[in-house]
Parts: C-alpha cells; sequence; structure tokens
C-alpha cells in the first residue's frame, strides 16, 4: 500500500556486517547526514575501512568513504555492545551464501548478527533486515531478539531488501527505484521513514508492507531477471538451429513496450552472489512450503544458464578447429560483470577453467579481478593488459565486457595475436569493424557470416 508522509527525529544508525551491501550501505547513509557506526567481527576489515580503504571494488566508494571519516560521522567498530548503545535504527546487512551440498540459503550468520546484537538493547529500538533470506525468517527472528534482549517486546524487526547493482551501488543506495518497508506497526515504519528522509524526500516511492511479502520482494525480483535473462538465451540457442541473429530479434522485442530491453541482452549468461543463489534457494525454500512446481521453471533457467558457458567453450573448440591441447586462449574478463572484483559464480572464469581443463593454456586479463582471480584459479595465466595477455593468442574469448575491452581496436590486437580468430561471449564488440580487419568472429547465437546489410 502506498504510504502517507511521517516524520520524525533523526535518528542514529549501525550497520552490521560491512561486506559489499553494508560498508556500501554505511558509508551511503553518512553521506546523507546520519551518524552511522559499522560492525563487523572481522578485525582486519575494520582497520581497512576505518584508514578509508574499502576491502571491494565498487566505482566512487573510497572516495565517498574517505569524505565520511572525514566528517565523524561515520566509523566501524567490532563491539556489539557499543553498536546496542549507539543505534536507533540497526541495519544487519550479512550474507547469506548457499549451504555447503545443498541449494538452500545459509543463515547461520544472519542469526548470529540478530542474537549477538539482540543481547545488548536495553531500549526500544528498531532492528532492519536487508540481507536476502527466505519468507518466514522475519517471524522467526523476531522471536528470537525479543526473547534475548534485555528491552524485551520494546524491540522490533522489520525488513527492508536491497536492490543493489554491483558498479552501480552508490546510486542505487542514494538513487533508488523503490524503497519497500516491510513492518508489523507503525512505529516501525516512522522510524524507516526516518531513516530514509533524504532519499524518499527526493520522490522515491515507498511500498509498505508486511514482513513476509517484504522478504519475498527481492527474491522475486531476481528471480524474474534470471528468468528474462535466460529466455533471450534459449532464443539464441533456437536461433543457432536456424541460422537466425539474435541480436537482431532481441533489438525487435524490446521495442515492444511490454517486454523492455533491459535484461534481454543475450551472451554468456549471469552470475555473481546473487542471482544464482538466489534462485536456486528459492526453488528449494518452495519446494519444502510444497509449492515447488510453481517455480519448477526456474530449474531450467539455472540450466539454460548453464549451456551458455558450455556453448561458449564449444565456439572456441569450432575456432581451433577441434582440438584445444596446445592451444593458447586470451580469456578477457574475470569478474562475473564489469565495474566489479567479483568472482562468485563468475561465467568468466567458469569458462576459462574448462578451456584449461580441456589442454588450452589460457591467459587471463580483467582490470579489477586478477588478484581474486588468481587465489582461486592459481592454473591459469594472469596477463598485465589485454593484449599482453593476446599475445600469440590462437583464439581471444571475451568473457566480461569491460569499456576497455569493448574499445580495443582489432588491428592493434591483431598486430600480437598468432591468428586472428575471436569469440564475443558478451555480444559486446562491432562483428562487421573486427571481420573487416580480418578476424574469424563468433557470438553465442549469430550466423559465422552477418547476413543482412548494416
Amino acid at each position: 500500500m502506498a504510504d502517507a508522509t511521517d516524520s520524525t527525529e533523526s535518528p542514529r544508525l549501525t550497520v552490521i556486517g560491512t561486506g559489499y551491501l553494508g560498508a556500501t550501505h554505511a558509508v551511503c547513509m553518512a553521506a546523507l547526514g546520519f551518524e552511522v557506526l559499522g560492525v563487523d567481527v572481522d578485525s582486519d576489515k575494520i582497520k581497512r575501512l576505518n584508514s578509508g580503504e574499502v576491502p571491494f571494488f565498487e566505482p566512487g566508494l573510497p572516495e565517498m568513504l574517505a569524505k565520511a571519516l572525514e566528517s565523524g560521522r561515520l566509523r566501524f567498530t567490532e563491539s556489539f555492545a557499543e553498536a546496542g548503545a549507539f543505534g536507533d535504527v540497526h541495519f544487519v546487512c550479512v550474507g547469506t551464501p548457499q549451504q555447503d551440498g545443498s541449494h538452500a540459503a545459509d543463515l547461520r550468520y544472519v542469526y548470529d548478527a540478530f542474537g549477538e546484537l539482540a543481547g545488548h538493547l536495553h531500549r526500544r529500538t528498531l532492528v532492519v533486515g536487508k540481507s536476502t533470506v527466505p519468507a518466514g525468517t522475519a517471524d522467526r527472528l523476531t522471536a528470537l531478539v525479543q526473547r534475548r534482549a534485555p528491552a524485551g517486546k520494546d524491540v522490533e524487526l522489520a525488513w527492508n531488501p536491497e536492490f543493489l547493482r554491483e558498479g552501480f551501488a552508490i546510486d542505487d543506495t542514494m538513487n533508488p527505484d523503490r524503497l519497500v518497508f516491510g513492518v508489523a506497526s507503525a512505529w516501525a515504519r516512522q522510524r524507516l521513514r526516518a531513516a530514509f528522509a533524504p532519499v524518499i524526500a527526493q520522490g522515491t516511492p515507498v511500498v509498505v508492507t508486511d514482513l513476509t511479502t517484504a522478504e519475498l520482494v527481492k527474491v522475486a525480483a531476481n528471480a524474474f531477471l534470471a528468468t528474462k535473462i535466460s529466455y533471450i538465451n534459449a532464443m539464441a540457442e533456437v536461433c543457432e538451429a536456424t541460422g537466425a541473429d539474435v541480436r537482431d530479434l532481441a533489438e525487435s522485442l524490446a521495442y515492444d513496450a511490454r517486454i523492455g530491453g533491459r535484461f534481454l541482452k543475450p551472451g554468456l549468461g549471469f552470475g555473481g552472489g546473487c542471482l544464482p543463489k538466489d534462485i536456486r534457494a528459492f526453488t528449494h525454500w518452495a519446494q519444502e512450503r510444497g509449492v515447488g512446481q510453481a517455480v519448477a521453471f526456474l530449474r531450467e533457467v539455472d540450466e539454460i544458464n548453464q549451456r551458455r558457458r558450455a556453448r561458449t567453450v564449444d565456439l572456441v573448440v569450432e575456432l581451433s578447429h577441434g582440438d584445444l591441447a596446445g592451444k593458447r586462449i586470451a580469456a578477457l574478463g574475470a569478474a562475473f560483470k564489469p565495474n566489479s572484483d567479483d568472482i562468485r559464480d563468475a561465467p568468466a572464469l567458469d569458462v576459462a577453467g574448462m578451456l584449461h581443463n580441456r589442454g588450452a593454456h589460457v591467459c587471463v586479463f580483467d582490470p579489477a579481478a586478477l588478484d581474486n582471480a588468481r587465489r582461486v584459479h592459481p592454473e591459469l595465466s594472469y596477463g598485465e593488459s589485454a593484449l599482453d595477455a593476446a599475445r600469440d593468442a590462437d583464439v581471444v574469448v571475451l568473457l566480461t565486457e569491460w569499456a576497455e575491452f569493448r574499445e580495443i581496436d582489432p588491428d592493434a590486437m591483431g598486430a600480437v595475436v598468432g591468428h586472428r580468430r575471436i569469440v564475443d561471449g558478451r555480444h559486446a564488440l562491432d562483428a562487421q569493424r573486427w571481420r573487416g580487419a580480418g578476424w574469424e568472429y563468433r557470438a553465442l547465437g549469430r550466423p559465422e557470416v552477418t547476413k543482412t546489410p548494416r
């Protein structure tokens, strides 16, 4: 339901968990004028943040962190006792990874954070979950917190799902397309409105709902986006079977206002720390609740996404005349998306690993994710630049659509490779330009030779 405007005094905020979501939220809320205390059990992370170092890659965030620390509105601590005494509204932003050996969400860190904080809540306060959790978790956490908190039922819970896109997290925090407040009382709604007053003042829509619906919003949104991505990639499979061009197909569909072009981009598919694990956890949760059939299609969404990785390897094999043994492959990209150093479930590294396992010598370059990639995949080689990675390559494969890869001069790269062969796994390059420079160009869902004039 739509919410009328309420006003109340500006609350002091804590942010529990200073990973990607938590650190970004803490910095942005301080930039909006709030007094903010970030909390984490990782002492090294706390030291780095207090010294002005962001422990992950996000454009613009280091500069904002430095300003927030200098202003005195932001600091970080390991002390939950300090957080309990300081905060009027506590945002819990810890991760919910996939359980080992299961598709279910691992909620240990969420329960630990809520439980530890609760023991230090001595007055009326609001604890707000931002983590992605199965529906019904907030009700169980409410019972846990009110049982452990010295203030008892004076402590209330709310749920405020996040919708951050890596690489655009600052804008998504400070200028979101909507705010969702899952609350159980008018007081909790007022507290949340106060905690987001500068954002709401910009005209940001606010949806006020119950706790369970708010929990469902994030997974429902991610499931829809994943479905849209896999749909156009399913059409790419059809195009490959018929000789049609999926780029032209996607463009034609995008002009339909009912469909739109966002996330209707064919290619290697999605990865990262959210979409893959969220749709799997959602499917697992639905199965346990007896409504698994309703979201059974998400299994095929996941399978289509995984098939794109194997098909990208197939294109490299085809350009290598059927044998990868001893071939030199330049892999451009390691992060799951541009403007990020996140390699969780990264399609790029998955493809690089599969090529390596087929006997190829794979050299990877990524503008931000090389250190993370080296730690996880020491068996691969790494270049200092795109041209360095491509030196003497038999095939170049573009796996993450960084702007600097889009802007590569095909003649400059052609001067260093062994053979002018390229697989565009992200549909990021101008096929005519590369073919005009003498390259064999292949891309998922596109014919080997452009059939129509451009």
